[in-house]
């Protein structure tokens, strides 16, 4: 089974699915679609994706009435993630209420910290930070963490608190926005077996599309940290799974393709 974690769903129907007022970046026109769940259902087919969790887009802030609604629309296919303000002192509450309505849409909730998206939280070791991952742990969602190198070391603070927690590392921490010696912190992220990182991304390292070859190195040595059980692929082709981890076993790349979302999520 292969599923993707990474899309995002905008609509064209502004009226009906406005952006948030405190939206940190709007889509560009070419990403709205009239039909944004048949056109994602479209490239599924192409890339033979079986199933996927669409990642509730930040533009909708914390109304998440668009992509609970591609849920709805096919259970069979699609889970999804929540996002609330961590510097909200109700975001705790409001997560428990959506959580309590829409629990079998939702697999995680997501935070965001790093270069241009700093206006979500200011540390991880900030109170109200912990009793919201404390809280979105309690509810049995993964923790998604879209962060940059510079809070991998915060970020690890918390996951090694609560080890009963899943956490998952968008993008392979966004290296670019951190040094080398805040990026060994992502590395050393890998040594808490509840921690995973996503291979996907690439497109932000590098413009050789579709396969990204020039990030190889780069994407082994953090596959490679973190090993085939704690590896899921989400964004561009599943071909880039064997492309850059030619080196691994056909089926530690079906695990990264598929199987270990597969186990974490019941698909």
């Amino acid at each position: 089974m292969i599923i993707e974690w990474n899309a995002h769903i905008f609509s064209t129907d502004t009226d009906r699915y406005p952006f948030h007022e405190r939206a940190a970046y709007e889509p560009r026109e070419e990403m709205r679609f009239d039909d944004p769940l048949g056109d994602y259902i479209s490239r599924m087919e192409e890339e033979g994706i079986d199933r996927a969790v669409l990642v509730h887009p930040e533009p909708y802030g914390d109304d998440h009435r668009l992509a609970l609604d591609c849920v709805a629309a096919r259970p069979d296919l699609f889970k999804t993630t929540a996002l609330f303000y961590p510097k909200d002192d109700a975001a705790p509450a409001k997560l428990k209420a959506l959580v309590a309505e829409h629990g079998e849409s939702l697999v995680a909730f997501r935070f965001h910290a790093h270069e241009g998206k700093r206006e979500y939280l200011d540390s991880f070791r900030d109170p109200n930070v912990r009793e919201l991952w404390k809280t979105a742990g309690e509810l049995g969602l993964i923790i998604e963490l879209h962060i940059g190198p510079d809070y991998s070391a915060q970020a690890t603070e918390l996951a090694r608190e609560f080890p009963d927690f899943t956490v998952l590392v968008d993008h392979m921490a966004e290296a670019k926005f951190g040094s080398a010696p805040e990026f060994s912190d992502t590395i050393r992220m890998s040594e808490l077996d509840n921690i995973y990182m996503k291979l996907s991304g690439l497109n932000h390292y590098a413009t050789d599309e579709p396969l990204y070859e020039s990030v190889i190195p780069f994407s082994r040595w953090v596959a490679d940290s973190f090993g085939p059980d704690r590896m899921v692929w989400g964004s561009g082709t599943p071909a880039i799974v064997d492309t850059h981890l030619a080196h691994w076993s056909e089926d530690d790349r079906s695990k990264v393709k598929g199987g270990n979302l597969k186990r974490l999520l019941g698909f």
